[in-house]
C-alpha cells in the first residue's frame, strides 16, 4: 500500500521556522516527482514547492527565497524548510508524489496533510 506519511507541522512565531518531512512507501520513490501543497480555509489548494525526480526545483513567487524543498532518495523523503515565516503560511500542507510511466498511466498520491499555524 502506499503511504506518505507527514510530520513537523505545528505552531510557529512570525520570523520563525518550521522543517516538514514526508516518508514515502510503496512507491518506488526515485522515479517520481515531488511536491509540497498548502490549502487555507476557503482558499484553492496551490503548489508550494516542487522538485521532480531528478532534483530540478520550483517555488511559488510568495515563498521563493524562504522555503526550501529536498529530498533523501535513501530515505524515501521529502522535505520542506520553512524560514521567515509568515501569517499568510498558515494552512494545511500536503505531501504528494507523482509518476507518469506512460500518458495513459498517471499516478498521484497524497498525505494526510500536516496543519502549520503562524502566530503571535
Amino acid at each position: 500500500q502506499v503511504q506518505l506519511v507527514e510530520s513537523g507541522g505545528g505552531l510557529a512565531r512570525p520570523g520563525g521556522s518550521l522543517r516538514l518531512s514526508c516518508a514515502a512507501s510503496g512507491i518506488i520513490f526515485s522515479r517520481n516527482d515531488m511536491a509540497w501543497y498548502r490549502q487555507a480555509p476557503g482558499k484553492e489548494r496551490e503548489l508550494v514547492a516542487g522538485i521532480t525526480n531528478r532534483g530540478i526545483t520550483n517555488y511559488a513567487d510568495s515563498v521563493k527565497g524562504r522555503f526550501t524543498i529536498s529530498r533523501d532518495n535513501a530515505k524515501s523523503t521529502v522535505y520542506l524548510q520553512m524560514n521567515s515565516l509568515k501569517p499568510e503560511d498558515t494552512a494545511v500542507y500536503y505531501c504528494n508524489a507523482r509518476h507518469a510511466p506512460v500518458v495513459e498511466a498517471v499516478y498521484n498520491y497524497w498525505g494526510q496533510g500536516t496543519q502549520v499555524t503562524v502566530s503571535s
